[in-house]
């Protein structure tokens, strides 16, 4: 089970899930079962509003699951369509997300999600 956290800066375990997905300057991934974390940037990051493509924005990197503060309804749709489950992050540390995760706590996105702007970073 591979964890995807969009991030604004690498910080390990102790980054903090960034408030968008497609604005995301970087991804952490968390391999479940290795116990390894890699972090790649976002290979999608200047792409136009709505136009999101998640395997370019992470960069061919295959993953099961994306935990983010907020995300548009396209990319949902994209990531759902690819088998990939996208959950709302909670306050605080990716490591504090993962153990919510690991206990089923998380909210799931539903595929008809529209990213409001309130209290999102997304414009």
């Amino acid at each position: 089970m591979r964890v995807c956290f969009p991030v604004k800066s690498n910080e390990g375990m102790d980054s903090m899930p960034y408030g968008h997905f497609g604005t995301a300057p970087m991804f952490v991934i968390c391999d479940l079962d290795k116990n390894e974390v890699t972090t790649v940037g976002n290979g999608d990051l200047g792409h136009e509003h709505g136009k999101c493509q998640p395997i370019k924005a992470l960069s061919g990197e295959v993953v099961d699951a994306v935990v983010v503060g907020g995300i548009g309804q396209g990319a949902i749709v994209k990531l759902n369509s690819m088998g990939i489950k996208v959950y709302k992050a909670q306050e605080g540390t990716i490591g504090n997300n993962l153990e919510m995760f690991k206990q089923d706590k998380l909210v799931q996105f539903p595929s008809n999600h529209t990213c409001s702007h309130d209290g999102c970073s997304h414009h």
